[in-house]
C-alpha cells in the first residue's frame, strides 16, 4: 500500500515540478501581455469603418468605402453617433 502512495505523491510531485518549470518569468509575461494588448488595439484601429477622400485628375473630390489605386488619399474613420443605441435582441 505504502508504495502504490509513493508512486501517487512521486506523480504529483512531477507535474508540480513541469508546471512550475514551464511557467514564463514575470518579465516575459509582462511583454506577452503588451504584445497582445498592441495587437488588439491595432485589430481594433484596423476594424474601424473608414471612408477615404481623394480627388480626381479633373480635380473632382470623391469619398469612397475603398482606397483608391496610385493616388494619394485622406481616411476619414467613421464614428458612430452616440446617441444610437444597438440591440440585437429586438423582433
Amino acid at each position: 500500500m505504502r508504495l502504490g502512495w509513493a508512486l501517487v505523491l512521486g506523480a504529483v510531485a512531477g507535474v508540480a515540478l513541469a508546471w512550475w518549470l514551464s511557467r514564463d518569468p514575470p518579465e516575459v509575461a509582462q511583454e506577452k501581455q503588451a504584445r497582445a494588448e498592441a495587437a488588439a488595439a491595432a485589430n481594433f484601429e484596423e476594424s474601424r469603418p473608414v471612408l477615404y477622400r481623394w480627388r480626381d485628375d479633373n480635380d473632382a473630390l470623391h469619398v469612397t468605402d475603398t482606397a483608391p489605386k496610385g493616388r494619394s488619399y485622406e481616411r476619414i474613420p467613421i464614428e458612430p453617433d452616440p446617441a444610437i443605441e444597438v440591440h440585437g435582441n429586438r423582433q
